[in-house]
């Protein structure tokens, strides 16, 4: 099943990845960005549930009327990645991936 992965700034100006729902016109299963800093000094994303920490899993639903920019394009990197996180799953091109290692609902560091 294909998904319409939507990269979304609101109006809060949160940087936000979920999967579009035309029907409700609202972002689905939503993730939250968060940039980490790391040791070298530079930055990181991480990918958590908008509800983290009440919420462990990707539930979420927001409204398009509080979008403030969609983005044309998402890196497929990140795209990916929140896929995995968001599913459980492992995204490996060649085939399915016996042993996954994906699916943190605490977060993933891109």
């Amino acid at each position: 099943m294909a998904y319409d992965i939507r990269l979304v700034k609101i109006v809060t100006g949160e940087l936000i990845i979920g999967k579009y729902d035309a029907a409700a016109k609202a972002l689905t299963d939503v993730a939250i960005m968060q940039t980490v800093p790391t040791q070298q000094g530079g930055m990181q994303l991480m990918l958590l549930p908008y509800g983290y920490p009440f919420e462990q899993s990707f539930t979420g639903k927001i409204s398009e009327e509080h979008f403030l920019y969609v983005y044309a394009n998402a890196p497929q990197e990140m795209i990916d990645k929140y896929l995995e996180t968001s599913s459980n799953f492992t995204l490996k091109s060649g085939g399915l991936d016996p042993n996954p290692a994906g699916g943190s609902s605490s977060g993933l560091i891109l």
